[in-house]
């Protein structure tokens, strides 16, 4: 990949600024836009260059990465004088954000219009996978865009998988999304039997991350509860987000999701308690009150 090439990433929020870090130490040229500057910051002084709004950095940038926090914001900065009004023929545009399948079709075929090339991209792997350059990325759109992106995806994670046409690395992300709310409920109703119980919590983590009822949550989130650490890898309101988008096209397909609704009604009541700006292991205080 030519390092001449300029990347704009448009959110430098928690996932935003790693995935930003990642691609300076790798000796690209980032460009930096956020409604809030302050959070741009730490990557400014570092050497990135910052832009007052999309539309110059669209202008400058020859790959655009977006990281937002909600489908209206993609939606924003996208369209009405965003992005795709803005970026040059031949540049790429990649949304991160976890959103809305359709609206990844929609930015795919606006974008075909334009000859820019769109490739909806959602990550897993919270705030230490974009510090670490270990997110797991699955990819939507053409193939061929996929694979020219592919050394900067590498920059970023390690679990990169293209799962086909527009659209469908978000669908894949619902897959993802359905799988941590359910579990994420599984694993605070462990570590709150074994407190119960009377065992030692963190001897009881070492037995059951290491069998079949390991997990990615179990392994890097039960050792955070344990220790009263929310801070956010990933907010509580994000995944209410997430859920329900999974909620909509579940009903669409006409699947059932009692799982997914049980653990919707959860996370809205620790959001109503006003964690919505704690991390997703936040839960294990739901079980506390």
């Amino acid at each position: 990949m030519n390092h001449r090439l300029k990347i704009g990433l448009i959110g430098t929020g928690v996932m935003g600024k790693g995935m930003a870090g990642q691609l300076m130490s790798a000796g690209y040229h980032v460009n930096v836009y956020n409604r809030t500057k302050e959070k741009a910051h730490s990557l400014v002084e570092n050497g990135a260059e910052w832009f007052p709004a999309v539309k110059s950095l669209a202008e400058a940038s020859d790959i655009i990465i977006t990281m937002v926090g909600y489908p209206k914001d993609v939606e924003e900065v996208y369209f009405n004088n965003g992005i795709l009004d803005h970026a040059k023929p031949g540049s790429f545009v990649i949304d991160m954000t976890t959103s809305s399948p359709k609206l990844a079709e929609k930015i795919y075929q606006e974008a075909k219009k334009k000859e820019i090339h769109a490739l909806d991209a959602p990550v897993s792997g919270g705030d230490i996978g974009a510090e670490q350059g270990t997110l797991s990325i699955m990819a939507g759109g053409d193939e061929a865009d996929f694979n020219e992106m592919l050394p900067i995806f590498r920059i970023i994670g390690e679990n990169i998988v293209y799962q086909g046409r527009a659209g469908a690395g978000q669908h894949t992300k619902m897959c993802n999304q359905i799988t941590i709310a359910s579990n994420m409920i599984g694993v605070c109703e462990a570590l709150v039997y074994a407190k119960k119980a009377g065992l030692d919590e963190n001897q009881v983590l070492k037995s059951i991350t290491a069998g079949a009822a390991g997990s990615w949550s179990l392994s890097n989130l039960g050792p955070r509860m344990l220790k009263g650490d929310f801070e956010p890898g990933f907010y509580v309101k994000h995944l209410i987000k997430d859920i329900t988008i999974a909620l909509n096209s579940a009903k669409e397909m006409g699947m059932m999701t009692p799982g997914l609704e049980l653990a919707k009604s959860l996370y809205e009541q620790l959001a109503a308690m006003g964690e919505e700006d704690s991390g997703t292991q936040a839960l294990y205080k739901l079980y506390q009150s």
